[in-house]
Parts: C-alpha cells; structure tokens; sequence
C-alpha cells in the first residue's frame, strides 16, 4: 500500500528463494534479494514510487551536501543547519572521510573534531534530516578519496571483491557503522538514509562482473552487520540503474547524479548544446519504478583545479541562472529526493585535499568557504525549496510530455505539465535551453473555474521568459481552502493563519504576472495593481519592480494578503518554522540578510537571524496573538499596522576593532632545511631497503622501493638522502619525482643547490637532469631531494588503481655510477603512521624539520632554537631553501558578532604561468597548530585563504607559522601577507568556543 514499505511481485515471489548473501556471481537477480528485504526493519522511513514517508508523512527530501570534516569546529556547524534550514531545506548529505579517523591500519580514532556527536545533535537542534555517505570510497576530491594512504600497500584491487581490500575496510565500517546506527531516526537521531560505497559506475574492462554483485553485497552488509536498518539509498555516477531495486545486491532507493555543466570555470558564459538533461525522467522509469525518483548529487557549484580561474568565476557558470534553468528542469522530472553537492563546501585544511584540487573547497557554493551568504544564488535555492514547501500536489503529480505546442503560444519555449490531481505545473524554458533571447509568450491552461484560457487575460498582455531563465505556473493550486485558479508569478511561499492567509509571489524584474484568486473584494494596499472581479473571482494583473504590490482580498474576515514582488526583493523574504521537521506553523518574515530561527513564546516572537547593515523587518505572517517580537534576544519597539503587520527598523551597530598588521608583528625564525648541512644527522630516519614494493600499480625501476607509502609517510612534505662515494667523474642526476598535480620538488648535493622541478598545474611528476659541482674521489656525498605530496590520488574509475599513483621518487641515474651505488633513507611527518598530533589527525603534519620538532604548534615559541627575524615578507631566506616564521598575535574581535577573517597573499605576478619570470615559492600556513593554507606563487590561483573563529582565537593569543621553501637560485620573501576583515555580521549563532588541540612541548625522538 502506499506510504509502506513495497515489494515487487518478482520480489515477494524470490523469497522462498533465498540463500546466503555471499552467492557466486551467475545467479539471476531475484536469488540476490537479501533476508531483511523480507519485510523492513523498521517503519518509520518508508517510501512508494512517488516519494519517501518520515513517521507516515510524504515529503520531499530537499537536501544540501555538507561535509563536517571541512569544518574542523563544531561549535560552527549549527550556523551551517540554521543557513540551509533557512534555505527551506530539510536535509543534509555528508561524507565521512576514512583517511582521517583511520591513519594506521587497525587503529580508530573519531574524537575531537573528528566526533560526528555535536555533527548529529547540530543537525537536530535545527530540524534537519541528515543522508550518511561513510564509503568506505567517497571521491569527494579528498586525498586518496578518503582512502587512507596504507591502502597502496594493499595488494588486491581496490573497490573490488580482493579478500585483502575487503578486510581491510572493516574495521572502519564496524566502527563507524556503530557510530551511524546509534544516530539514526530509529533511535532519536537524526540520520534517515545511508549510502554504502560511492559513485560505484565506472570500472575498466578488466573488471568482470561489474557491477559486481558480490562487492556490493559485501559493502552492504557490513552496514547491516553494524547496525543500520534505515534505507539503503546509491549514487549511480549517471543514470544507468546500477544497483537498483530488481538487480543484484540492490539498493533500497534508486538514485543518481548529475553535474551537467562540467567544470569550466575559464568559460564561465559558456552553456554547451545539449548539457540539458531531457530523459532522466524516462530512464527512471524504466530502471526504478517502484522508487521515487532522486537525484543524490546534482551540481551545487564547481570544483577549481591548481592553476584554475578561481571560484569567483564558478559562481558566474553555475550562479542563479543555472539554477533556474537546471533544477527547474528537475523538478520538470518529478525528482522528490533531491541533494546539491555543495551546499557549504569548507576548506582543505590539513592536507585533507586530493592533488587536483586547491586548499580552498567553496566550491562556489550557496554558502561560501567563509560561511557568508552567496546573496543571489543561496536566495535563488531559498525562493525554490520554499515553493515545494508549501506544494504538496507537486509529490503525487502525474507528470506529462514537454511540448513546444501544446501550452505556449510561442515554439521557442517548450512546457513540461505536471498535474497533482487538479493542480496543474508548468515548467517552462526556453526550447533551446541556453537562449540569451527574450521571448514573449501567453500560456494556455485548464482551470476548474473558467475552462481553457490562455493567460494574462488583461488588457493584451504577455509573459516574458528571459535569456537563461525559467519558470513555475501553476493553476487550480489549493491556499488552505482558497483556490488560486492560476498564477503566471512564481510562488515564493503561502500560509493560511487562524485570522489571514498570506501568499508571496514574485517575477523577475520588469516582467507582468497575472494571478486570480477563487475569493471577490479587493483593496489595493501598495503599489500599482490592475484588478477585475467576475463571478466570484479576483484578477490581479501587475508588473514587477522595485515597488513592492499588496492586494488584499476578500471581506469580512478570513481575508488573503497576496505580495506582488520582484525578484530581487523576493530575495528579502523568509518563511522560518517554529517547529523541527514541521512546516506547519512557519512566520513569514521581510528582513534582509538572514533569518535564522523563530520561536512563539506567548505574545512574542523571538527571531534569531544576522544583519550586515540597519533593516527594516515585518512580520507579514504569524500567529493572530502575536504582539511584539525580538531580534536576537533585544526587543524591537515594533508598530503594527491596521492590516496587524508588525514591523521596526533593527539598528546594525558597526562595531570597533582592529586586526594586527602582521609585517608590525616580532618574528622568528628557524632554518627548516637543516638536512642539507654536513653535521645533521639522519640516522632516525627509515632506510629504504624494500627490494621490492607493496604497491601493485607500478613496479620499481629502482634497486629499492623510494615510495613514500611503502614506509608509513601519506602526507606532506617528503624528504630524502641518496649518499654515494664519489669517483670525481659524476657531471649530472636524473630525478624522476612524483607528488600530484602543481607539485615541486628540490634538489641539493651537500648544500649546493641543484634546482628545482618548479611545478605547474597540469604536472603531476617531473623530470629533471642537475648538473653536479665538480666532486672529489672518494668522498661521500649527500644528495637532498625534497618533495611536495600534494595529496594521493582519487581511484574514481574502478581498476585503474590511480590511488595508488606513489608519491616521492620515481626512478634516478648518477652519471658514471649504478643505481645500487646509491643508499637510500627517508622521513615525512614524524611518526609516520604513528602520528603524534591525535587532535588534528594523521594529515595535519608533513615531514618539514619545523613540523617534526612541533615547531607549528601553538607554545612553540619558548624553544630555544628561534632567531629574531623581520618576517616572511621584510627578509625572506637569503637562498634557495625552506625556512620557517612564526609569530603571536592577538585579537578582540567583539561578541555577537560573526566577522570571517582571512590570511591574503600578495601575488604580483600571473598565477597560472610556469614561466621562469614568475618567482616560485611555496607556503604553509599555521595557525595555532592547524595548517589552514598551501599557497603556490608560481601556479595559483589561490591568495586569499579564510581561516574560521574556533580555529583563531577571537578574543585572545593566536600563534602563526609560515613556512616558505624557496625553489629559484637567490633570496625568496613573500610578496606581501596580511590579515583580512571579509565581513562584518551581527549574529544570532552563538558562542563559538576555539577548538583545543595540543600545544608544543619537546617532542622525544625528534630529528
């Protein structure tokens, strides 16, 4: 029956059928249905083929991707909840990333940080349902995919039935399986959906089967196994139906993704023919009928690579436009569950980020990397989500065919209806989908109350569809009892309250909407609004722009309020509910910014919310007995009107404050390249003496295996000595080095610099022949080559093993001698995989001398090794090297606040040039211990790198490290660094207290 739990009739008949889990491949697919398909294990997520079910209510799933391992303070993730439930989202996807929790093989630590508790109760406290993707592959451009570097030792191939990857991914599983079972809905949590493995689509051809039936049965149960009863839910990378209901090991709920603009940031103008998706809505159809239709990743926004435009250019491609145009186009296909990767995109911090991509995640996300507000494309996301709040025929709506003929009056746009019971949708676009021309256009429609008309009906006016724009009509839409026989303005929200109805709709600026409303007696309280009455009717034909339009309508009591708006004013508008998981009882609020939560309380309303400058508020909907209202805890002297709208100017307070100028700031100093002097000692470091390597991708042509995996170093900074004895003859040394898209890497024999492999954004190895000083026979001779891990590699196609891509030293020739006559030793992070830092994770640390002593972390600065310096910037290092800088500094920035603060760089020079002219240089940037930024002058883009309260100290001591490697011959400084006010925000978050996480002291055994 609807609203539970179905099963096919090939299904139910398939279960006198069942064996094991563990079947061989050759089965047919019905012998593959597992036991607890049976019957469900539990019923409070259910589902039929329009739409999932929560405790027996249809919903649409509108969700956001958020992954908390990007935002290292837990305090800020209910800033995050409150924006996207403000969004009129009720759901949010994330990750969990294995290669943090999970560093040595067999050890599982998910405290501090990476504690997903505050993740669940943040999620709860704001009402919002949360989608849990734990992989153990997730993608997700994370170092190694979420991968943990140990994996390259593994043998078997990766994502595949191999005995050894499997086992090696169940202690993660079992434990944070545990973790996702004790927080899912069934026991008071939050988490209504899990999804095994990720984007499990794409394999070579030496895979067979694949999709392989016996992996993902494998993956399956694990959950199961750990505890999971809620729905299994996929990611199909594109609509294949892999996996879905009636396969092997199949999912619970069908879904896949979809990102059809690509990543083009350079072309940001750029909509290629045919991106737009037309038969998503087909496929499902024909892959998964029995399931409502979903898409578990759509484009949000862009990824950047190394070298990339910058996200400024992202926001341009995948902006407000795209949204309009691409999601209405999905909802055209009835999607009922729906996620956009990102919604908040976060920060690479600590190394956490694959070689392609940058230290910055924001992904030109509704919410950016710094958590302020995209204005217009986060209220675009607001005025749709809200729509389907308050349009529950949309969910059970039979969906008809696109049409350029049947429901315009013009063949430049094509139609898609959709009619929920009487309730008819119009989805309307251009027919060639990525038109910059403005097209003028009636709609003909069917109306209960008039019959076929063709829309406006005053006085000879027509629609417009601009360029890269697209549109919701509706007709015979139900306001709580009213009928709304059509409205060519989209609608923003509604809501009927015990004394009024309120409906808020919008145009895009300029445009003429028509809308009749099924109730006689109209006044017209603002603006300029052409009306006629008939038979029981109320037309309302008016343009919109910056004067705002209210009409109300009806007499005695019981009246409807209808705001006309533009788009752009539309943005200002807010419904916020007063309950979790309920849109019931929402208020409808103008305010400005953002409006965070709302809670009745008596006669008062307490809105909690942000305001970047003095705003008028009104609360156009609420509560008949509401009387005054608070804003942040103050109270508002409000007035109210006669029509009962309470309204005050909320004053913003600029506050007064300052942040250092960090070249005014005493620094230190320590050369961080000591291993290059003739008295450092090195015997701490691991010998390379594997003869052979556990890496099955790709075999040495070395005597011994000088990948870093191979000895327990995932992350950072690489450093080697190759020593030899000289004959007198040596001219030249050929490195092959390897460290992931816009590495560097240098080279020293003693300390006589060699050069440098400078790096650009396209090389991910490098290939260089030094010439040598002359040497003299018989001497020893070290050679130093320092490499730069940007991050493993992800293993998206199946078989390819890219993951396992080694990082370090490829292959070396010593002019006149053998390879063999070369001994190797190497180090990275201190520790290796017995990393020492548990609080920020295995990746955090490279293997810098600086980051070995600790030297990062905050109380560094009481060693004893420093020297007085001018700083990164006024001195530099005097040569080709790496140096490190630390300072303190303090802050005061004012309480009840949010005030983003970020470190910018100056480049002066061309970012994505790898020409000579261009000063190569490379930095790591620390603050209090957390390393929040990599900047490449040479290869870009990146300069501005926003660093969040919790992380810095915002009312007290903050300690910085840089580190600055110098890859050219001569004195390297930094152009220009500075610390950076991006907003300035009065806030309803909170306190948000700064994340602990281990301070200096000696480190034992340090080298």
């Amino acid at each position: 029956m609807k609203g539970l739990f179905k099963l096919s009739g090939a299904i139910a008949l398939s279960c006198l059928a069942i064996e094991s889990a563990a079947r061989a491949v050759g089965y047919s697919p019905n012998e593959w249905i597992k036991p607890y398909k049976r019957e469900a294990l539990q019923d409070i997520i259910t589902w039929d083929e329009d739409s999932i079910f929560v405790n027996g209510e249809r919903i649409f799933l509108y969700s956001g991707e958020v992954h908390p391992f990007r935002l290292p303070v837990p305090d800020l993730y209910i800033d995050i909840f409150q924006k996207i439930k403000s969004l009129g989202y009720n759901g949010v996807s994330f990750y969990v990333d294995w290669a943090l929790l999970e560093g040595k093989p067999g050890v599982y630590r998910a405290e501090g940080v990476f504690d997903l508790q505050p993740f669940f109760d943040a999620a709860s406290e704001a009402g919002i349902y949360l989608i849990a993707r734990p992989g153990p592959y997730i993608n997700a451009e994370a170092s190694g995919g979420g991968f943990p570097g140990w994996l390259q030792r593994v043998n078997g191939t990766l994502r595949t039935r191999a005995a050894d990857y499997l086992a090696a991914t169940d202690n993660y599983i079992k434990n944070l399986g545990a973790t996702l079972a004790k927080a899912q809905i069934t026991n008071g949590g939050p988490i209504i959906l899990v999804q095994p493995e990720n984007e499990y689509t794409q394999a070579t051809s030496a895979i067979k089967p694949f999709p392989d039936p016996v992996y993902m049965q494998y993956v399956e149960d694990q959950l199961r196994n750990a505890g999971i009863v809620v729905p299994l839910i996929n990611n199909d990378a594109s609509p294949k139906g892999d996996n879905a209901p009636g396969q092997p090991a199949a999912v619970d709920l069908y879904t896949h993704d979809g990102y059809p603009l690509g990543f083009d940031c350079a072309n940001p103008s750029v909509w290629p023919a045919n991106a737009l998706p037309i038969n998503w809505r087909q496929l499902h159809e024909q892959q998964s009928p029995s399931t409502p239709y979903g898409i578990l990743e759509f484009q949000g926004g862009s990824f950047d690579p190394w070298g990339g435009p910058g996200f400024d250019k992202c926001y341009t491609l995948v902006g407000a436009a795209f949204e309009r145009v691409f999601y209405k186009n999905l909802y055209s296909f009835g999607v009922t569950i729906l996620n956009f990767y990102m919604t908040f995109g976060g920060t690479n911090w600590g190394n956490l980020g694959h070689p392609g991509g940058y230290t910055s995640y924001d992904y030109a996300s509704p919410i950016r990397e710094d958590r302020r507000v995209d204005r217009e494309k986060y209220s675009e996301q607001k005025l749709q989500a809200n729509f389907f709040k308050v349009s529950p025929a949309y969910l059970t709506a039979t969906r008809g065919n696109a049409s350029n003929t049947t429901w315009t009056t013009t063949t430049d746009l094509t139609v898609t209806p959709a009619f929920g019971g009487e309730t008819g949708f119009f989805f309307v676009r251009h027919s060639q989908y990525n038109s910059l021309d403005s097209t003028s256009y009636k709609l003909k429609i069917s109306t209960q109350a008039f019959g076929n008309i063709t829309v406006p009906q005053l006085n000879r006016t027509s629609l417009t569809l601009n360029g890269r724009d697209s549109k919701i009509h509706v007709s015979n839409y139900d306001l709580g009892g009213t009928t709304l026989v059509y409205s060519t303005a989209e609608i923003l929200t509604w809501h009927k309250y015990a004394d009024k109805t309120v409906l808020v709709v919008y145009g895009g600026a300029g445009e003429t909407h028509e809308l009749t409303v099924g109730i006689t007696g109209v006044e017209i309280l603002e603006g300029d609004v052409q009306t006629t009455a008939t038979r029981g009717y109320t037309l309302l034909n008016f343009k919109a722009d910056e004067t705002r339009k209210v009409a109300k309508l009806g007499v005695g009591a019981n009246f409807v309020y209808v705001y006309m708006l533009d788009r752009n004013e539309a943005f200002n508008y807010f419904s916020i509910d007063t309950t979790q998981h309920s849109s019931a009882n929402p208020v409808i609020v103008k305010a400005g910014y953002l409006v965070r939560t709302a809670k009745v309380d008596g006669a008062t309303l307490a809105l909690t919310g942000d305001l970047n400058a003095t705003t008028p508020v009104e609360i156009l909907g609420a509560p008949a007995n509401i009387t005054k209202f608070t804003f942040n805890g103050a109270d508002v002297g409000c007035s109210s009107s006669k029509e009962g709208i309470l309204s005050a100017t909320v004053d913003y307070a600029q506050p007064t404050f300052s942040v250092p100028k960090l070249g005014d700031l005493e620094w230190k100093y320590i050369d961080s390249l000591p291993e290059i002097s003739s008295n450092y000692d090195d015997s701490a470091w691991k010998a390379a003496d594997l003869k052979t390597t556990y890496n099955s991708l790709r075999p040495l042509t070395t005597p011994v295996s000088l990948y870093s995996s191979d000895y327990g170093y995932h992350t950072g900074t690489l450093i080697y000595h190759g020593t030899f004895t000289a004959t007198g003859n040596e001219t030249s040394i050929y490195l092959s080095t390897q460290g992931g898209s816009a590495f560097g890497s240098s080279a020293w024999i003693g300390d006589t610099f060699l050069g440098s492999w400078r790096g650009y954004d396209a090389a991910t190895f490098g290939n260089a022949t030094y010439s040598l000083p002359s040497l003299t026979a018989g001497k020893k001779y070290t050679i130093t080559v320092v490499v730069d891990n940007q991050g493993l590699d992800e293993n998206w196609t199946i078989g390819t093993e890219t993951m396992k891509n080694p990082r370090g030293i490829l292959d070396y020739k010593l002019a006149g001698h053998a390879q063999s006559d070369v001994s190797w030793q190497l180090t990275g992070n201190l520790g290796g995989e017995d990393y020492l830092d548990i609080s920020r994770g295995p990746l955090n640390e490279g293997g810098l001398f600086a980051e070995r002593q600790g030297l990062h972390l905050p109380g560094a600065l009481s060693a004893s090794a420093w020297k007085a310096s001018k700083g990164p910037v006024t001195e530099g290092i005097s040569g080709p090297g790496i140096g490190f800088f630390a300072t303190e500094f303090d802050l005061n920035i004012p309480k009840g606040y949010d005030i983003p603060l970020s470190f910018a760089f100056t480049n002066g020079t061309s970012n994505s040039t790898s020409g000579s002219s261009t000063p190569a240089y490379r930095v790591q940037l620390y603050v209090n211990g957390w390393q929040y930024g990599k900047y490449v002058s040479n290869v870009g883009p990146q300069t501005v790198f926003p660093v969040p309260q919790g992380i810095l100290e915002y009312q007290g001591t903050n300690y910085l490290g840089i580190s600055l490697w110098g890859l050219d011959a001569g004195a390297t400084k930094v152009e220009g660094l500075e610390l950076s006010v991006d907003g300035v925000i009065w806030s309803g978050l909170g306190e948000v207290r700064t994340v602990e996480g281990s301070t200096y002291e000696e480190r034992k055994g340090a080298y």
